[in-house]
């Protein structure tokens, strides 16, 4: 099952359209974990050229749900919370979720998004926590 799940997450992925027009990549996954890759665009970007919050949290929401999904198959967010450490800087940025803890009704997962720079550096943007539970429950 754990070589079908890289594949299974790239074609979910593919599915939504939010994630199909920011180019969301789903680069790596196992049971519990998951990694979102976004290559930088301007229109990504608020009135001072950082990665917008909205973005930020899109990443960690989308990485966490997936990481869930390893494990529960099809998830939704009951809650999400982020918080933002550095601006979003980089040609790219990186979302890597872990779950936690996966019961019956609850999933409790938490990511990371770093931002990649030309030179291959890596800065912690901010770090969140979602709360997923299973899609049937």
């Amino acid at each position: 099952m754990n070589d079908d799940l890289l594949p299974r997450l790239q074609a979910i992925n593919e599915l939504a359209a939010f994630n199909r027009w920011a180019g969301f990549e789903v680069t790596d996954a196992a049971p519990g974990t998951a990694t979102l890759r976004l290559t930088w665009r301007d229109d990504f970007g608020q009135y001072v050229g950082h990665l917008h919050a909205g973005m930020v949290a899109a990443l960690i929401d989308t990485a966490c749900g997936f990481a869930a999904s390893t494990l529960a198959d099809v998830v939704v967010a009951s809650h999400c919370s982020v918080s933002f450490l550095a601006p979003g800087v980089g040609t790219a940025f990186t979302a890597t979720a872990t779950t936690t803890k996966a019961g019956r009704r609850q999933l409790f997962t938490s990511a990371e998004l770093h931002g990649l720079d030309a030179d291959g550096g890596r800065k912690l943007v901010a770090v969140g926590q979602t709360l997923l539970v299973p899609a049937g429950a």
